[in-house]
């Protein structure tokens, strides 16, 4: 048998595999330089417009920042001045209560500016003022801007002001929409609405309404008690007067006041029906 000589491949091998290194070291120089190379053209390019807007960013934030702080301090200064106007309120000092109100009328959001006028209004009706006080209520419950608890609020003030000198479907117009079961013044706004029914000569419809309303569980107590009384006069069935929901004494303070807790004023009686 035949031995085939030695290969001399090996060494050809080896030194081919030595320059691929080379070269692929070399490639990755070249590559590494060329990336650096766009990474300084990008950061030359874009620099200046990436500058600008992180220094809007940052300005927006401070501005963001400043006004916050403002609104807070705003705020926290006038509830501030509707505290000391409120205590003045309460000492009986109503001019000065009312030129406090006066100033915050113009000041902060809608629902703070509404309620100095609801203050404003409660002030001119304990005062006698009862036309200052009627179009006060008047002019905030017609406003769009005031939030819908408040119109509803100041509309039943008005029309409880008003009713002596209203027509009955002025009073319905008025009052219907509100005396709704469910409604926060569904008691007071029901109470003016049945008055006005009687006074239209709609006893029954006047009845039903008294029989829910002394029904409703939701209703203060005092209106509770009077219009239960109103339908069983009227043949209908307002429920069982409890001993803890005797009417309230006619000597307490005057609800007329927005800022007292109990929201709901005693309503008028019906009107003298002529002979």
């Amino acid at each position: 048998m035949a031995i085939p000589p030695p290969s001399n491949n090996l060494p050809v091998t080896k030194a081919a595999e030595r320059d691929a290194a080379q070269q692929d070291g070399f490639l990755r120089e070249v590559d590494e330089a060329l990336r650096e190379e766009q990474v300084v053209d990008a950061f030359k390019r874009f620099a200046k417009p990436v500058g600008a807007l992180v220094v809007v960013v940052l300005l927006a934030l401070a501005g963001y920042l400043y006004r916050d702080s403002t609104v807070k301090n705003a705020a926290a200064v006038r509830s501030e001045k509707a505290m000391i106007a409120l205590d003045k309120l309460q000492a009986g000092q109503l001019d000065a209560a009312a030129s406090d109100f006066e100033a915050l009328t113009k000041e902060g959001p809608d629902a703070s500016r509404t309620l100095a006028a609801m203050n404003l209004a409660a002030i001119a009706a304990e005062q006698g003022k009862v036309d200052d006080a009627a179009k006060r209520f008047a002019a905030i419950s017609a406003d769009p801007k005031t939030p819908k608890l408040y119109r509803e609020l100041a509309a039943v003030r008005e029309v409880t002001l008003r009713y002596d000198t209203m027509k009955p479907d002025e009073v319905i117009a008025k009052m219907k929409p509100i005396a709704v079961p469910g409604n926060a013044f569904f008691g007071s706004a029901g109470e003016l609405l049945g008055m006005a029914y009687l006074d239209s000569g709609k006893p029954d419809l006047a009845g039903a309404l008294f029989a829910q309303i002394g029904q409703d569980k939701n209703a203060p107590q005092s209106i509770r008690v009077r219009v239960r009384q109103i339908a069983s006069g009227l043949g209908y069935d307002g429920g069982v007067d409890l001993p803890s929901e005797a009417p309230a004494d006619s000597g307490a303070a005057s609800s007329d006041r927005a800022a007292s807790s109990d929201k709901e004023s005693a309503q008028p009686a019906p009107k003298q029906k002529p002979a």
